[in-house]
């Protein structure tokens, strides 16, 4: 399961009882890529969780991923996401060689490229917000064009469309999606809000 345009929900801070009904309510409203990083509180206990629950129905896996060791608890415990915030070739190559999909967080061109070099199969522009669209729009025109790119912090539903019109496939969601401690029907309403603006933009001929 890999589709060329998604948007990733990031559950950052979440508490393990109280993943199931977030994830769950994500998928239902269309979302098919869930991260929780792994500064939240027992991850280890929620992600493999999610992966036993919700694998079969979404891709499930950790951001802020920093070390090798944790790419192997991931893939011990079945997680088929990696999302970093930085580029680190060996945790890179460690993911992509245990067949998980890899969003790499980069800012320049030579980040880039240096996670592409490692295997990543998705890029991650980070923060997104302090940059602009008009930056990506610059840095994928020298990346190679089947290359998803995503936008990552600062996005929400009423910039969302700049960031694809700029070239990305899709985008990461942070706290204008969930932020920790919120209600379920509030996770569930910002997913709509999401998935309605991904849904609804097309490019300009």
């Amino acid at each position: 399961m890999q589709d060329a345009k998604a948007l990733v929900a990031i559950l950052r801070g979440i508490q393990p009882h109280e993943a199931s009904e977030h994830v769950g309510a994500l998928i239902e409203e269309g979302f098919r890529y869930i991260e929780i990083p792994l500064n939240s509180p027992e991850w280890m206990k929620s992600i493999p969780e999610m992966v036993v629950k919700y694998g079969e129905k979404a891709v499930i896996g950790a951001g802020t991923v920093l070390k090798v060791e944790q790419v192997d608890f991931l893939a011990e415990a079945g997680a088929k996401l990696v999302v970093t915030p930085n580029t680190n070739p060996a945790v890179i190559r460690r993911a992509v060689d245990a067949g998980m999909l890899v969003c790499a967080g980069c800012a320049t061109v030579t980040e880039a490229f240096s996670a592409l070099d490692a295997g990543a199969q998705w890029l991650k522009i980070f923060p997104s917000a302090a940059f602009g669209p008009a930056y990506i729009a610059a840095l994928k025109a020298v990346l190679p064009p089947e290359i998803p790119v995503l936008a990552v912090g600062g996005v929400t539903p009423e910039n969302l469309g700049e960031y694809l019109k700029a070239g990305c496939a899709g985008a990461g969601l942070g706290s204008d999606l969930y932020r920790a401690g919120q209600g379920v029907e509030v996770t569930r309403a910002q997913a709509r809000r999401f998935m309605a603006a991904f849904v609804s933009f097309s490019p300009s001929p």
